[in-house]
């Protein structure tokens, strides 16, 4: 183990040429100078200095030495500045439900990233009971997802309308089945969506899986079929429709996760996201 502190003496003593110049620069004794030498030099196994009645000389091993010491302690000093800082540093693990990853969410990342600029944010956007799961095993520390039916499970950040969406000129033919776009199983809207056309009693087909935003929202784009969002997630080109569709619950969104320490950066995402609010509905403004 190179300890620091004979490092320390070590440069001092190669930066002055000598071992009493070393002591007054360090303010210590020179038998002490000269005992962190010798430590060093019987952990290194090899001798780095020369000395007679006059100088003090490198030996090459000793060349190489200087650069390491001053590496180590230079890395030694950037871990101490790096957390004396002013700044807080870490990171939070934040898992989003993927309807709301939008530029909803963009700003409140770059509000965050703003005011702490030496947190790093882990985001993992997913569908929202496997994202409940996890933060049920601690691989989150938060998670702004919908409701799981049937199961409180965070503070509540606002109530949604369910709606079945389309293009402007979906045409869903009567006693057709409603071809459906959905996520796959375990899906919150997917579930929402077959339940309603059950009691309903209207028949239907799943015409397309896709297990991302992008992917559902071109799918119906393309004319593939109906899907359900939030009402104030739906994505840009799509509309709700009302083709006398069953009318669907409606979800809340909530924020779940253990509760942070005031003052902390967890904490201070948690009130972004609360005062962020509900997305604005499209064509509301």
């Amino acid at each position: 183990m190179l300890d620091t502190v004979w490092l320390r003496t070590f440069l001092a003593v190669a930066e002055t040429g000598g071992f009493s110049r070393a002591a007054r620069a360090l303010e210590l004794g020179q038998p002490t100078v000269s005992q962190h030498i010798r430590k060093l030099e019987s952990v290194v196994g090899r001798s780095l200095l020369t000395r007679d009645s006059h100088t003090v000389e490198l030996t090459g091993d000793g060349e190489a030495m200087v650069g390491f010491a001053r590496g180590i302690l230079g890395s030694q000093q950037q871990a101490l500045d790096y957390f004396a800082g002013p700044e807080p540093s870490g990171r939070v693990r934040l898992g989003v439900s993927e309807d709301l990853v939008t530029g909803w969410l963009t700003d409140i990342a770059q509000r965050f990233q703003r005011k702490y600029p030496r947190i790093d944010l882990d985001l993992t956007a997913g569908l929202s009971a496997p994202l409940h799961d996890r933060l049920a095993r601690g691989e989150l520390d938060m998670a702004l997802i919908k409701q799981p039916d049937g199961e409180p499970s965070g503070r509540v950040l606002w109530r949604d309308e369910l709606v079945w969406v389309g293009r402007p000129d979906t045409e869903i033919v009567p006693g057709d089945p409603v071809p459906l776009v959905v996520y796959p199983e375990p899906s919150i809207t997917r579930a929402r969506a077959l339940s309603a056309l059950q009691q309903g009693q209207r028949s239907w087909r799943i015409s397309c899986n896709a297990d991302r935003l992008n992917g559902l929202s071109m799918a119906v784009r393309a004319g593939l079929g109906v899907a359900v969002f939030a009402r104030s997630v739906i994505p840009d080109g799509l509309v709700p429709l009302d083709y006398g569709l069953p009318e669907l619950e409606p979800i809340e969104f909530v924020l779940s996760g253990r509760d942070p320490v005031h003052g902390t950066p967890m904490s201070a995402l948690v009130d972004m996201i609360a005062e962020a609010g509900r997305p604005e509905v499209a064509g509301s403004h």
